[in-house]
């Protein structure tokens, strides 16, 4: 069942750019893109005008400047950049529940991992670097011109010899035969998982885990039921939810202070001496770094089901 890794397409980005490659353009925190360099083109941006011919050569981090004297910073194409980037042809899994998914699934190098719902490749992406570089992933989605994008996007990124797409209905027809007992881990991210569940099931070695991802408790509730009635054990669910902070350089105001600033006044708790003013004045009039909670800070995206195949008694 295994497929043998090629030498040549190795998940490695410690070589330098060539033409071709497929890297990721850092502007700045909120803005990246996915470009193909080809000596012969140009990005233009806010910043200026790069020549991809300035890259070939370099190594993947590098900083590079435009004639006008902007720059922008050229990064791998990792799993995590990836998931930032990519076509959105369906809803996808961000990197909260990505992490969560790979630890739980109990993936690592050499599994044999199903996957039912490709959509955008977020999630296969991960699996991938997760199982290489002996291990492989099969994902399946019933609609063909997804999977076709999806295909595209694997051999972009290097991960076509990990990773085989598959088209076909989960829900309906189930799982291929040929995957009977040898899968370490199932992903579904179906509409009606509990169609697929039985199938999973005859996939899963003994121990081996299913995870179901679902946007709504109602279809938590009925997956649960069918495992419950399967051949599985341990069901949890969970969601997880993820805080960031913006960490940057800026001032602090005092407790006078304008009440608009974007970081709030700093509370005065106490009267201070003259000296204390003194010194306190001249530090708040020094740059410092400053993190406060991000605004932009994302909630529910769905809940993960686990269940656990049992083992013969």
């Amino acid at each position: 069942m295994m497929m043998p890794i090629d030498p040549s397409k190795k998940l490695s980005f410690r070589r330098c750019i060539s033409d071709g490659d497929l890297i990721i353009v850092y502007e700045r925190h909120d803005t990246m893109k996915a470009v193909k360099v080809s000596e012969s083109s140009t990005l233009q941006n806010r910043f200026g005008v790069f020549k991809h011919s300035d890259w070939i050569g370099k190594p993947f981090g590098s900083k590079v400047f435009s004639s006008k004297g902007g720059f922008v910073y050229l990064l791998a194409p990792t799993p995590e950049l990836w998931t930032l980037v990519l076509s959105h042809r369906t809803q996808i899994l961000y990197i909260a529940d990505i992490s969560f998914v790979v630890m739980y699934l109990e993936i690592v190098p050499g599994c044999l991992v199903l996957e039912s719902g490709t959509g955008s490749g977020s999630l296969t992406t991960s699996l991938a670097r997760a199982v290489a570089p002996t291990g492989h992933v099969y994902t399946f989605d019933f609609h063909e011109q997804r999977a076709v994008s999806a295909r595209e996007d694997f051999d972009r990124t290097g991960l076509s010899s990990l990773v085989t797409v598959g088209v076909r209905d989960i829900q309906g027809e189930g799982f291929p035969e040929d995957f009977t007992g040898v899968v370490d881990s199932v992903f579904l991210d179906l509409p009606q998982p509990w169609l697929a569940i039985p199938s999973a099931g005859k996939m899963l070695k003994q121990d081996g885990v299913l995870c179901s991802f679902s946007p709504c408790i109602e279809q938590v509730q009925r997956s649960s039921e069918t495992l419950g009635g399967s051949h599985f054990t341990d069901i949890r669910t969970f969601e997880v939810l993820l805080r960031t902070y913006e960490v940057r350089e800026g001032k602090m105001e005092s407790c006078q202070g304008d009440e608009g600033s974007s970081f709030g006044s700093l509370p005065c708790k106490r009267r201070q001496s003259s000296n204390e003013g003194s010194n306190w004045q001249e530090n708040l009039s020094s740059p410092m770094i400053i993190a406060r909670p991000s605004v932009e800070a994302r909630g529910h995206t769905g809940y993960l089901t686990f269940a656990r195949r049992k083992c013969a008694a």
